[in-house]
């Protein structure tokens, strides 16, 4: 257990440090870059060695190697995908089942531009 040292705040040479900012320190020197360029270089390096010791030490098992070439039996895409996926599956031809996932927005737009043109003034006027 190591011995406290406190400041002693009648001591007109510590007030003198306080007073110009140097109070972080006892002794009056800065941290940067004395403390700090000794520190964070030894915190750096001791982490790499510490994650390179743990990977060389205690490889984590991954399993069979991956085959670029070879597609698995079955395949499952994210839960966004699902859709998309089960409409190329579907259509024979990828042209077609690619022109028509892009119909759906398309489609969308094209009601949203036939509504906001049906509703305009002159028309709803003439009907």
């Amino acid at each position: 257990m190591g011995v406290t040292k406190k400041p002693d705040l009648a001591d007109s040479v510590l007030r003198a440090k306080l007073a110009k900012g140097m109070g972080h320190n006892y002794y009056g020197e800065p941290a940067w870059p004395n403390d700090l360029l000794y520190m964070f270089p030894v915190v750096i390096l001791g982490t790499f060695a510490g994650c390179i010791g743990l990977a060389i030490l205690q490889p984590s098992a991954i399993g069979e190697p991956a085959n670029p070439f070879a597609t698995p039996l079955e395949i499952l895409p994210e839960w966004y995908f699902f859709p998309t996926f089960n409409l190329l599956r579907t259509i024979p031809n990828k042209l077609l089942g690619v022109l028509s996932m892009a119909a759906v927005p398309a489609g969308l737009l094209l009601f949203l531009l036939l509504r906001t043109l049906t509703s305009s003034k002159t028309l709803s006027v003439a009907l």
